[in-house]
């Protein structure tokens, strides 16, 4: 069987933990800022706060950018359900805006059409590692939250890599990521008052300078164990490698998906932009009955997955919100067609050609 996914794992990693764990401290300790502090360096940001997911960095950063009750925070349709999700956590509305159809990436253009007096934020998500236009968003004047879980690596044509511009970003390590912890993620930013709030709100509220039996804030458990910051350090340290390892697996893809009619595969890089290898999906063609074609994978020993559905279709946003078919075509279309081939570093070329060969195959039959 390929996998989907897999992680690069090994000594480095697992000498780390011991070590933790023959420290006898867990949690709390000196490994989260030592992997905070490089971190931040890894992607140009002055500031960096290790949270449990990057679901819980959403959240966070939300709050930080005084995301409330009855606001409207513009995002897209077309992403994991997290992005969404937070900022229904506090009581605001996402409203969705379609997607650009060659980097499948919030359109600055419909998502400027969607701002009202309501607006407090956007939330663009870098999608499939793929760089959003940040500048562009940038210039509808309100904050942003970029949902950067899936793009660790990518880089804004300006040369800024995301991540760096400022505002605070979100990054996540679950298993299938650029680098893991297992679980865990990171919010960075460019404004020491937000990483102080961060750091207070991921630790139930509590400030710096207070023991355990006082807190002056509303706070969550979003920390960061030093267990997973030990494996998020040891990663970094492999990071370089395992990014031009996904790189050259996608570059095998390309080469070997090329001529099977009606596919379509991810955008290149256009200009100085680069994306951050996460994933490698591709567009059935229209009419081809998507989920047969994930049985018949599988049956060849090959695991796919559709990825991603269009968030505003799923039955909590539809019956929350009373959304319907055809408000985002683009997003619509594309989630209605994409499926994720088995992409991670290790993947071998012979494994890609048997990937391609057997997509051949079921389309052809």
């Amino acid at each position: 069987m390929i996998p989907l996914a897999r992680p690069v794992l090994g000594a480095e990693e697992e000498a780390a933990v011991v070590e933790v764990l023959r420290s006898g401290q867990l949690s709390l300790g000196p490994r989260v800022p030592e992997f905070e502090r490089r971190f931040a360096a890894r992607v140009g940001a002055s500031h960096a706060s290790a949270v449990s997911s990057g679901t819980a960095g959403l959240h966070l950063a939300l709050r930080a950018v005084g995301v409330r009750d009855g606001d409207e925070v513009v995002t897209s349709p077309l992403s994991f359900v997290a992005s969404a999700n937070v900022i229904a956590y506090e009581r605001a509305k996402p409203v969705f805006a379609d997607v650009d159809p060659r980097t499948l990436n919030l359109s600055p253009d419909a998502a400027a059409a969607a701002v009202t007096s309501r607006t407090t934020a956007i939330l663009p998500v870098h999608i499939f590692g793929y760089p959003a236009d940040t500048p562009a968003l940038e210039r509808l004047g309100l904050p942003l939250v970029e949902d950067a879980c899936e793009a660790l690596g990518a880089v804004h044509a300006d040369g800024v890599g995301v991540g760096g511009r400022g505002h605070p970003a979100v990054f996540a390590f679950y298993a299938n990521k650029q680098m893991t912890t297992g679980e865990g993620g990171m919010v960075v930013t460019g404004s020491e008052a937000v990483k102080r709030r961060l750091d207070s709100e991921r630790n139930q509220g509590r400030a710096p300078d207070m023991d355990w039996l006082d807190h002056d804030r509303l706070g969550f458990n979003y920390r960061l164990t030093d267990l997973a910051s030990a494996i998020g350090i040891a990663q970094l340290d492999r990071l370089d490698g395992m990014l031009a390892a996904r790189a050259r697996v996608a570059d095998w893809y390309r080469e070997a998906l090329a001529g099977i009619e009606g596919v379509e595969l991810p955008c290149e890089d256009a200009g100085d932009e680069r994306r951050g290898w996460f994933v490698f999906v591709v567009q059935l063609p229209r009419g081809v009955d998507r989920d047969a074609v994930i049985r018949a994978l599988l049956e060849r020993g090959i695991q796919s997955k559709p990825y991603l559905p269009a968030i505003h279709l799923m039955s909590f946003y539809r019956e929350t919100y009373g959304h319907r078919e055809g408000e985002f075509p683009v997003c619509e279309d594309v989630a209605a067609r994409s499926v994720a081939l088995p992409f991670f570093p290790e993947l071998r070329e012979s494994q890609v050609e048997q990937v391609a060969e057997g997509l051949r195959e079921v389309l052809g039959a």
